[in-house]
Protein backbone atom coordinates (compact mmCIF):
# COMPACT_ATOMS: atom_id res chain seq x y z
CA UNK A 1 0.00 0.00 0.00
CA UNK A 2 1.47 3.10 -1.00
CA UNK A 3 2.32 5.85 1.96
CA UNK A 4 -0.56 8.66 2.02
CA UNK A 5 1.36 11.98 1.74
CA UNK A 6 0.62 13.99 4.56
CA UNK A 7 0.68 18.07 4.44
CA UNK A 8 0.73 20.16 7.60
CA UNK A 9 -0.10 23.89 7.21
CA UNK A 10 -0.52 27.19 9.59
CA UNK A 11 -1.50 30.69 8.82
CA UNK A 12 -1.09 33.59 10.76
CA UNK A 13 -0.77 37.30 11.45
CA UNK A 14 2.68 39.31 12.12
CA UNK A 15 2.22 43.29 12.78
CA UNK A 16 4.74 45.56 10.53
CA UNK A 17 7.38 45.97 13.12
CA UNK A 18 11.23 44.44 12.76
CA UNK A 19 9.75 41.72 15.96
CA UNK A 20 8.05 40.39 13.55
CA UNK A 21 10.96 38.89 11.92
CA UNK A 22 12.31 37.22 14.90
CA UNK A 23 9.02 35.91 15.59
CA UNK A 24 8.57 34.50 12.33
CA UNK A 25 11.37 31.92 12.48
CA UNK A 26 10.39 30.80 15.97
CA UNK A 27 7.17 29.96 14.78
CA UNK A 28 8.63 27.52 12.10
CA UNK A 29 11.25 26.58 14.23
CA UNK A 30 7.85 25.39 16.97
CA UNK A 31 5.65 24.25 13.74
CA UNK A 32 8.33 22.19 12.12
CA UNK A 33 9.32 20.10 15.65
CA UNK A 34 5.57 19.85 16.32
CA UNK A 35 4.82 17.83 13.37
CA UNK A 36 8.44 16.34 13.67
CA UNK A 37 9.63 16.92 10.52
CA UNK A 38 13.00 16.60 8.88
CA UNK A 39 15.59 19.45 10.41
CA UNK A 40 17.80 19.39 7.47
CA UNK A 41 15.44 22.75 6.22
CA UNK A 42 14.95 24.36 8.98
CA UNK A 43 18.00 26.54 8.81
CA UNK A 44 17.39 27.51 5.21
CA UNK A 45 13.70 27.73 5.87
CA UNK A 46 14.10 30.28 8.72
CA UNK A 47 16.62 32.49 6.46
CA UNK A 48 14.19 32.57 3.67
CA UNK A 49 11.48 33.33 5.86
CA UNK A 50 13.19 36.33 7.18
CA UNK A 51 13.84 37.66 3.98
CA UNK A 52 10.45 37.53 3.11
CA UNK A 53 8.99 38.86 6.47
CA UNK A 54 11.60 41.49 6.52
CA UNK A 55 10.63 42.76 2.71
CA UNK A 56 6.45 42.70 4.25
CA UNK A 57 7.63 44.51 6.62
CA UNK A 58 9.17 47.65 5.29
CA UNK A 59 7.47 47.63 2.02
CA UNK A 60 4.68 50.99 2.17
CA UNK A 61 0.79 49.60 2.79
CA UNK A 62 -2.65 51.88 2.74
CA UNK A 63 -3.76 51.54 6.49
CA UNK A 64 -3.09 49.57 9.26
CA UNK A 65 -1.97 45.95 7.38
CA UNK A 66 -1.11 43.06 8.50
CA UNK A 67 1.47 40.79 6.80
CA UNK A 68 0.51 37.69 6.29
CA UNK A 69 2.36 34.48 6.86
CA UNK A 70 1.33 30.07 5.27
CA UNK A 71 4.00 27.42 6.34
CA UNK A 72 3.34 24.31 4.38
CA UNK A 73 4.93 21.05 5.16
CA UNK A 74 4.85 18.37 3.03
CA UNK A 75 5.83 14.49 4.82
CA UNK A 76 8.53 15.07 7.20
CA UNK A 77 9.69 18.16 5.46
CA UNK A 78 10.82 16.78 2.09
CA UNK A 79 8.84 20.05 0.71
CA UNK A 80 8.69 23.00 2.72
CA UNK A 81 6.91 25.86 1.16
CA UNK A 82 6.40 29.61 2.78
CA UNK A 83 4.57 32.18 1.73
CA UNK A 84 4.29 35.68 2.63
CA UNK A 85 1.54 38.38 2.18
CA UNK A 86 1.47 42.08 2.51
CA UNK A 87 -1.01 44.99 0.35
CA UNK A 88 1.77 46.80 -0.93
CA UNK A 89 1.85 47.70 -4.61
CA UNK A 90 4.77 46.65 -6.52
CA UNK A 91 6.56 43.34 -7.48
CA UNK A 92 9.90 42.53 -5.74
CA UNK A 93 13.12 42.03 -8.05
CA UNK A 94 16.38 40.39 -7.47
CA UNK A 95 18.90 43.38 -7.05
CA UNK A 96 22.45 42.95 -7.96
CA UNK A 97 24.18 45.11 -5.12
CA UNK A 98 27.82 46.08 -5.24
CA UNK A 99 30.34 45.27 -2.51
CA UNK A 100 29.84 48.84 -0.24
CA UNK A 101 26.01 48.45 -0.56
CA UNK A 102 24.48 47.18 2.77
CA UNK A 103 20.98 46.58 1.67
CA UNK A 104 19.39 44.49 -1.61
CA UNK A 105 20.73 40.95 -0.60
CA UNK A 106 17.52 39.16 0.83
CA UNK A 107 15.90 38.27 -2.56
CA UNK A 108 19.86 37.10 -3.74
CA UNK A 109 19.89 34.96 -0.47
CA UNK A 110 16.30 33.70 -1.08
CA UNK A 111 16.90 32.57 -4.91
CA UNK A 112 20.30 30.91 -3.33
CA UNK A 113 18.70 28.76 -0.80
CA UNK A 114 15.26 28.01 -2.72
CA UNK A 115 14.66 25.21 -4.72
CA UNK A 116 12.06 27.43 -6.59
CA UNK A 117 10.19 31.24 -5.56
CA UNK A 118 7.81 33.47 -7.39
CA UNK A 119 5.44 36.48 -6.54
CA UNK A 120 1.43 36.27 -6.85
CA UNK A 121 -0.92 38.77 -6.60
CA UNK A 122 -3.68 38.24 -4.14
CA UNK A 123 -7.02 36.91 -5.46
CA UNK A 124 -9.04 37.99 -2.51
CA UNK A 125 -8.01 41.60 -1.36
CA UNK A 126 -4.85 43.88 -2.30
CA UNK A 127 -1.13 43.29 -2.80
CA UNK A 128 0.95 40.44 -3.53
CA UNK A 129 2.37 36.86 -2.27
CA UNK A 130 5.88 36.21 -2.25
CA UNK A 131 6.56 32.52 -2.14
CA UNK A 132 9.70 30.19 -2.01
CA UNK A 133 9.65 26.51 -1.82
CA UNK A 134 12.82 24.34 -0.16
CA UNK A 135 13.38 21.07 -1.04
CA UNK A 136 15.40 18.64 2.08
CA UNK A 137 18.54 17.02 0.62
CA UNK A 138 18.00 14.03 -1.73
CA UNK A 139 13.81 14.88 -2.15
CA UNK A 140 12.57 14.60 -5.57
CA UNK A 141 11.76 16.97 -7.62
CA UNK A 142 8.83 15.64 -9.54
CA UNK A 143 8.83 15.85 -13.44
CA UNK A 144 10.60 18.09 -15.25
CA UNK A 145 7.46 19.14 -17.74
CA UNK A 146 3.62 18.16 -16.85
CA UNK A 147 0.17 19.24 -18.33
CA UNK A 148 -1.89 21.40 -16.22
CA UNK A 149 -5.24 23.60 -16.82
CA UNK A 150 -4.09 27.05 -17.40
CA UNK A 151 -6.44 27.78 -14.20
CA UNK A 152 -3.29 25.98 -12.25
CA UNK A 153 -0.44 28.33 -13.65
CA UNK A 154 1.23 30.33 -11.16
CA UNK A 155 3.42 32.93 -11.19
CA UNK A 156 7.58 31.95 -11.62
CA UNK A 157 6.66 28.45 -13.89
CA UNK A 158 7.85 28.56 -17.11
CA UNK A 159 5.27 27.62 -19.88
CA UNK A 160 5.59 26.19 -23.89
CA UNK A 161 4.45 28.84 -26.11
CA UNK A 162 4.80 30.00 -29.65
CA UNK A 163 7.66 27.25 -30.01
CA UNK A 164 9.42 28.41 -26.89
CA UNK A 165 9.71 28.55 -22.82
CA UNK A 166 8.40 31.69 -21.33
CA UNK A 167 8.37 32.42 -17.78
CA UNK A 168 5.17 33.60 -16.26
CA UNK A 169 5.37 36.91 -14.74
CA UNK A 170 1.44 37.30 -13.39
CA UNK A 171 -1.81 35.32 -13.89
CA UNK A 172 -5.31 36.90 -13.40
CA UNK A 173 -8.56 35.94 -13.80
CA UNK A 174 -11.29 37.64 -15.84
CA UNK A 175 -14.58 36.48 -16.55
CA UNK A 176 -15.87 35.92 -20.67
CA UNK A 177 -19.36 37.68 -21.32
CA UNK A 178 -20.50 34.09 -21.43
CA UNK A 179 -20.25 33.68 -17.96
CA UNK A 180 -17.20 31.54 -18.11
CA UNK A 181 -13.83 31.86 -16.48
CA UNK A 182 -10.48 33.19 -18.57
CA UNK A 183 -7.31 32.80 -17.31
CA UNK A 184 -4.74 36.29 -17.97
CA UNK A 185 -1.43 35.07 -18.37
CA UNK A 186 1.68 37.63 -18.37
CA UNK A 187 4.58 36.93 -19.73
CA UNK A 188 8.14 38.20 -18.47
CA UNK A 189 9.47 38.84 -22.12
CA UNK A 190 7.04 41.59 -22.84
CA UNK A 191 5.14 39.66 -25.46
CA UNK A 192 0.92 39.36 -25.52
CA UNK A 193 -0.31 37.95 -22.83
CA UNK A 194 -1.98 35.05 -23.10
CA UNK A 195 -6.03 34.40 -22.55
CA UNK A 196 -7.25 31.04 -21.93
CA UNK A 197 -10.09 28.99 -21.04
CA UNK A 198 -9.37 28.17 -17.49
CA UNK A 199 -9.38 24.32 -18.29
CA UNK A 200 -7.05 24.46 -21.28
CA UNK A 201 -3.83 22.40 -21.09
CA UNK A 202 -0.68 24.27 -20.82
CA UNK A 203 2.86 22.32 -20.83
CA UNK A 204 5.08 23.86 -17.97
CA UNK A 205 7.99 23.15 -16.73
CA UNK A 206 8.49 22.61 -12.90
CA UNK A 207 12.35 23.36 -12.94
CA UNK A 208 13.64 26.04 -14.97
CA UNK A 209 17.69 25.54 -16.11
CA UNK A 210 18.87 26.34 -12.94
CA UNK A 211 16.94 24.22 -10.64
CA UNK A 212 14.65 27.65 -10.02
CA UNK A 213 12.31 27.75 -12.14
CA UNK A 214 11.01 31.11 -10.21
CA UNK A 215 13.97 33.02 -9.88
CA UNK A 216 14.80 36.00 -11.71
Amino acid sequence: MAEHLVIREVDFRLSRCRSSVPSARAALRAKLGEWRADQSVSGDGELVLSELVTNAVRVPVPGDRMVGVRIECRGRGELLRLEVSDAGAGRPEVRRPGELDRDGRGLLLVEALAHRWGVDERRAGIGKTVWAELLAPGAATGPAEAQIAAVSVQPGQCVRVWGGWRTVRAVRSERYASGGLAVVIVLDDGGPALRLHAAESLTVRTTGPTGRAGAS
